[in-house]
């Protein structure tokens, strides 16, 4: 695990679902999450649907946390607020690294849309889109 990936989220173990921010420019965001025995998430050797958005919402936190660090302003606290299409093809097995990448569609007010997916190697397993709601004393 990346030490540095736990300053852009408050989630900490057993929750905390990303081991690496990989990329964090602009609207998009890229973690990835290996696949381990301890996991919570983990159910007769895969890893589950709410592990795998769960993940994703991690994701765009770590992108907002990530840039504001950057800005040295405080970071955020989000919310899911709504989920839309959620299609999960997929679950990783105990083993796998997950990819997740997130992109920023739009902010209006305290609610940002972000869509999601999540890959295997190079085979989408998992996508949905997210209304977040972001606190309004950390923006």
């Amino acid at each position: 695990m990346n030490s540095e990936a736990l300053a852009y989220i408050p989630q900490r173990a057993p929750f905390f679902l990303i081991d690496d921010v990989i990329y964090a420019e602009g609207n998009i965001t890229r973690t990835t999450f290996a696949i381990k025995e301890d996991n919570l998430f983990l159910v007769d050797g895969h890893f589950t649907e709410p592990g795998l958005i769960e993940n994703m919402a991690q994701t765009a936190g770590a992108g907002t946390g990530y840039r504001a660090i950057k800005e040295n302003k405080p970071k955020p606290m989000g919310y899911i607020a709504a989920l839309k299409n959620v299609c999960i093809f997929s679950l990783p097995a105990l083993g796998d690294t997950i990819t997740t990448e997130v992109v920023f569609i739009q902010a209006l007010l305290n609610f940002h849309l972000v869509k999601g997916k999540v890959m295997v190697g190079d085979k989408e397993i998992a996508n949905c889109e997210f209304k977040i709601f972001v606190t309004p004393d950390a923006q």
